[in-house]
């Protein structure tokens, strides 16, 4: 891991921005945060809309959390942003717009050839950014993950031991095989749902929330559009966050 740049944003969190074999991501620390006192850990997942166009959002999550003792990280997506495109996930998603603009439904052929290549990629740099992430001094467990796209969170979920606690955004297009995973998932869930998000099957999201193995998980669904998350559920995860990873 190799750190390019850094600065403080309000409240003393630091923000740096790094390099991982190539992959760019962004690590927030909050001043409680040192080799003695290591803070527990969320990855932040975001959508395929690259790192710099989210980041004002990610970062003000990470200020979040860092007021309530956490650090935050999170990743480029595999062919977003500056990374180098995936023709395969490129085709697949110019034959979704197709299948979007002709007004019909979307077949599981398409929902699996947009998603699950993009989860393939994906979920084993996050595992080898978690590992070079909790070598740093001031970082430690619990982890976290809080985010989208909502199959690579439940994948991570299924693999990962080190992933203590999740909260999940609905509102992704679902593969059939996300819902086998979702059986294998255990860890306390909070998933956040935009009941008329209009680019998500809300039934779908539903069936999915019922598929997870978790003994504790929490549905938290919202009137309003995809883009209109209300200010309390983000302090419903944070509580979320607070009773499962801090001591």
């Amino acid at each position: 891991m190799h750190f390019t740049s850094e600065q403080h944003l309000d409240g003393d969190v630091l923000e740096r921005e790094f390099l991982l074999d190539g992959i760019p991501g962004v690590l927030w620390t909050p001043a409680s945060a040192t080799a003695d006192t290591p803070a527990p850990l969320l990855l932040l997942g975001l959508p395929p809309l690259g790192l710099r166009r989210m980041h004002p959002r990610l970062a003000a999550r990470a200020r979040h959390a860092a007021a309530d003792g956490f650090a935050s990280a999170t990743i480029e997506l595999p062919g977003s942003g500056e990374r180098p495109r995936v023709p395969a996930l490129d085709l697949a998603r110019a034959e979704l717009r197709r299948a979007i603009e002709a007004g019909g439904p979307v077949s599981a052929e398409v929902i699996d050839a947009v998603v699950l290549p993009l989860v393939d990629l994906a979920v084993p740099e996050w595992r080898a950014a978690l590992d070079a992430l909790l070598a740093l001094p001031g970082l430690g467990g619990p982890v976290g993950y809080s985010g989208g796209v909502i199959s690579i969170g439940v994948r991570l979920a299924a693999v990962e031991p080190r992933i203590a606690a999740a909260v999940l955004f609905a509102g992704s297009l679902l593969p059939r095989a996300t819902f086998e995973e979702a059986r294998r998932v255990t860890v306390p869930l909070h998933v956040l749902l935009q009941w008329d998000d209009e680019g998500n099957d809300r039934q779908a999201s539903l069936d999915l929330f019922d598929a997870f193995a978790s003994a504790e998980k929490s549905l938290n669904a919202n009137m309003g559009g995809h883009t209109g998350v209300p200010e309390y559920a983000g302090e419903a995860a944070a509580g979320f966050f607070a009773r499962h990873l801090k001591p």
